[in-house]
Formats: C-alpha cells, structure tokens, sequence
C-alpha cells in the first residue's frame, strides 16, 4: 500500500514503526541522547520520591522528557545539515547553533522545574 494512502491503523503501525527506527538511530549514534537517557533513568525514582503530587511528578519527568524531545528535534537538524553538505555555511552554522540553543533552553527549563519542587518540598 502506498504510504499516501495509509489510513487507520495501518498509517498508527507505520508511524509507530519510524518513531521507533528514530529512537534506535538517536540510541545509536547520539551520545548526547544516551547520557540524556541515563540521567533520566536516574531522575525516575527521584521524581517519585520528591514530588509530592502526582502533578509535581509528572512535572520533574515531563520537563526532562521535554529535554529529550528537544535533543532529538537537534539531532535530526544536525543530521539534515551534515546531509546538506560538509562545507562551512553560515546558514548550516546557525541551524546548528539554533538547534543546541534549545537544547540548553530546555535544560535551563528542567533545572528551574526541579529546583521549584526542591523548594516546596524543602
């Protein structure tokens, strides 16, 4: 069936299919997702036993899993660009730079969520 014509579940299968491929890659040649994966491994049993709230907790793993989304969405802006060419542009560099600007923005943004229920909480 040609990928145009997909409806139902045969487009959720598909879509689940390259989500999943997208994981693999970013496992496999992103370190920076893979320490970005370890920390929340880590984080997990953190959150549940700082949160106090189910919403409190939802808040410390929604802001690291928000880390991740944005790791991969830079990922993927990389890997376009290095496909694009090996050449210094200065479009290439500021979609790079872009791309590890929001990496940072959401880091800032999970540190300030967990430090707000550090706070409450302590």
């Amino acid at each position: 069936m040609a990928e145009a014509t997909r409806q139902g579940l045969a487009r959720l299968i598909a879509a689940t299919r390259y989500s999943l491929a997208g994981l693999r890659a970013a496992w496999r040649h992103e370190a920076a997702f893979r320490q970005e994966v370890f920390v929340l491994v880590l984080l997990l049993p953190l959150a549940w036993w700082l949160g106090e709230s189910m919403v409190q907790r939802i808040l410390l793993v929604g802001s690291w899993l928000l880390v991740l989304v944005v790791e991969l969405l830079n990922s993927a802006i990389e890997a376009t660009v290095d496909r694009i060419g090996q050449d210094r542009h200065d479009l290439s560099a500021r979609a790079k730079d872009l791309g590890s600007a929001a990496v940072m923005t959401s880091l800032i943004l999970a540190a300030a969520c967990w430090l707000a229920v550090a706070w409450d909480r302590f």
